[in-house]
């Protein structure tokens, strides 16, 4: 090959020339407060890295398959399992749409019992022809769990088919039922005992796991990356010392162990948090004594999030569990389940459940990403990121276990008002559109109209049981806040008629545009009726004009220099027959205040506060 000079004459340049360039470029403006990113996560993110930032990586130096499985548990692919939850309410009725459902495609089923108990009989009837050692099979909301894993074994050995071939798993998630229920079933003592015994049964069966970790309830409860990543190791962690302390080895346990984590919409950021899950976890377990570290790899279930998803403008949601399957799978992962795009408020379809079977086999078998072990290695961002997370998520967890373990932490409330002051923190930022919902606080479908939405559609899933010893968390949607108070506007348009907005755009084009823009998305949001207009000669044209229209609201779109003495115009022809606002943050809000101009949006409005003030002042 000739030699290649192509770079020869370009001298290379140190980070801080970079720095200095980019701060001259940004002309005065502070370099960290302009480009440095401070996450709810709790740390920094630079807006670039190099390969220096890599030095001081001590995972940096390993490979696929080895400990701490920071790139993966697999040494030569990066495979996983599509998987297909199916409810159970006839045995018959289930196996058939499994049977439907593996030869589309999937290769895992989550079987939904919702505290049924199967006898072996009906067990046999749900897994009739489906061949046990090439799926996994997995159930959930299990009430007889050692039971069901015995009958599992029995109708395996009478088919003839080894017990190590059988894959899957039953979900005890004794502790996620106690964070959402506020209790255990019974006493913590048998809660815990009967775990034991599922472990014990489940030893002839060493690919199937019994112990769930539910760190997708952290996830959908508003929790950051890091509060479900903390959270969950220390709810597996444990479990490892209830169960060593009830006789048996971290060996034994350990295998046993599936976490279940919620993928949101943060790509980089979910990409990292399950492959600084893994190196976590594997030290973990290690300094638990395990005896090899096979033991210590992390088995993990993921699942689209259900936090960001919305009611309004639903196939948006198509986009999200896309985006959140890829990264899921990027990270690596053993298992994964798309939620269809319509789950949050209605039964599934045939439709949406093709939908989203079709996401991962898209990702699988077109663009081939189960082909190569940890495909994010090497990327300085991701590879820094997942150091970061890592360091934080174990602050946390060192931080419960000063608490004396999860469980104590939970009752003594440190989960719940950790993870609740993000939520809420989450919840401004949505409300003033720093964290933007599209289709609901951002660029809804204006014409889009819904029925009377179900109570538990729009409200957080509240468990706590009557015998609560603690609070508890409530699983939520971030867009629920933005969807009752749309929903609140097309109930009152039933019998009403839907409140009109009209946009006053005049003077300058281009800022009467941009502002008229702005506000029609702003009032679309709560679902009025919005109307543009090209723009306006005069006041008294304008003034005619949305008098006729019947406008309950007129947004005076302009430029700030115009908006002294249009607005004062607009408002004195306007009075006692529309509401008079203005598109933007103009130096001469105060002078317009004087003259009674109350109402102004811009883009530091809390949109969802605002709008709601406007519904009350209609009367809605």
């Amino acid at each position: 090959m000739a030699d290649n000079k192509l770079f020869s004459d370009f001298a290379p340049q140190s980070t801080q020339e970079w720095i200095d360039k980019i701060t001259k470029d940004l002309k005065g403006a502070d370099f960290d407060r302009k480009l440095v990113w401070r996450t709810n996560e709790g740390f920094n993110v630079q807006p670039f890295y190099r390969l220096e930032n890599m030095e001081d990586k001590a995972f940096m130096n390993t490979y696929p398959g080895d400990f701490p499985y920071v790139r993966g548990n697999k040494k030569d692919n990066n495979d996983w399992l599509v998987r297909q939850d199916i409810i159970v309410e006839d045995v018959k009725a289930a196996n058939e749409k499994a049977l439907d459902v593996l030869n589309k495609g999937i290769d895992s089923i989550g079987f939904v019992l919702n505290w049924k108990d199967l006898s072996k009989d009906e067990l046999a009837t749900l897994l009739d022809g489906i061949f046990l050692d090439c799926v996994e099979i997995n159930f959930e909301k299990s009430h007889g769990s050692v039971e069901l894993i015995k009958n599992l074994q029995a109708i395996a050995t009478e088919k003839g088919i080894a017990l190590d071939k059988l894959n899957g798993g039953v979900s005890i998630d004794i502790l996620s039922g106690f964070s959402t229920v506020g209790n255990f079933c019974q006493s913590e003592e048998s809660s815990f005992n009967y775990l034991k015994e599922a472990i014990e049964a489940a030893k002839a069966l060493p690919n199937y796991k019994v112990a769930a970790v539910g760190g997708s309830l952290f996830n959908n409860s508003g929790s950051s990356i890091v509060e479900e990543l903390g959270f969950s190791l220390a709810a597996g962690a444990e479990y490892l010392s209830k169960m060593i302390d009830a006789g048996l080895s971290v060996d034994e346990v350990a295998p046993k162990i599936r976490f279940n984590f919620a993928t949101s919409s943060k790509y980089f950021m979910e990409i990292a948090k399950l492959r600084a899950g893994r190196m976590v976890w594997a030290n973990i377990v290690k300094a638990f004594g395990a005896s090899n570290e096979e033991v210590c790899k992390m088995n993990v279930h993921g699942e689209t999030s259900e936090w960001n998803k919305t009611v309004y403008d639903p196939y948006v949601n198509m986009l999200r569990t896309q985006t959140e399957s890829m990264s899921a799978v990027l990270g690596g992962l053993d298992s994964f389940t798309v939620k269809p795009f319509d789950s949050a408020f209605a039964e599934s379809s045939v439709f949406s459940e093709r939908i989203a079977r079709n996401q991962q086999l898209l990702l699988k078998e077109e663009s081939h990403l189960a082909k190569i072990a940890d495909p994010a290695a090497g990327s300085y961002y991701i590879e820094s990121l997942t150091e970061s997370i890592a360091d934080e998520a174990w602050k946390l967890f060192l931080t419960v276990e000063d608490k004396g373990g999860y469980l104590e932490a939970f009752k003594a409330g440190f989960v719940q008002s950790t993870i609740k002051a993000t939520a809420q923190k989450r919840d401004f930022q949505i409300a003033t559109r720093q964290e933007n919902f599209l289709g609901t606080n951002q660029f809804p479908n204006f014409g889009e109209v819904l029925d009377a939405l179900p109570e538990a559609v729009l409200a957080p899933a509240d468990k706590t049981a009557a015998n609560a010893v603690c609070e508890t968390l409530k699983p939520y949607r971030g867009a629920q806040a933005f969807e009752t108070l749309r929903n609140k506007t097309d109930i009152y348009s039933k019998t009403n008629g839907r409140p009109k907005v009209m946009m006053f755009p005049i003077g300058n084009l281009n800022m009467r545009k941009a502002r008229a823009q702005f506000a029609c998305n702003f009032f679309a949001c709560a679902g009025f009726d919005v109307e543009d207009h090209n723009g306006f000669k005069s006041v008294e044209e304008g003034v005619k004009f949305v008098t006729e229209k019947g406008a309950k609201i007129v947004v005076v779109c302009s430029s700030d220099d115009e908006y002294a003495t249009i607005v004062p115009e607009v408002y004195e022809a306007l009075k006692g027959k529309a509401v008079t606002v203005v598109a933007g943050a103009p130096a001469c809000a105060d002078e317009l205040k004087a003259k009674g101009v109350e109402n102004f949006i811009n883009v530091k409005s809390n949109v969802l506060e605002t709008l709601k003030a406007y519904q009350a002042e209609l009367g809605i």
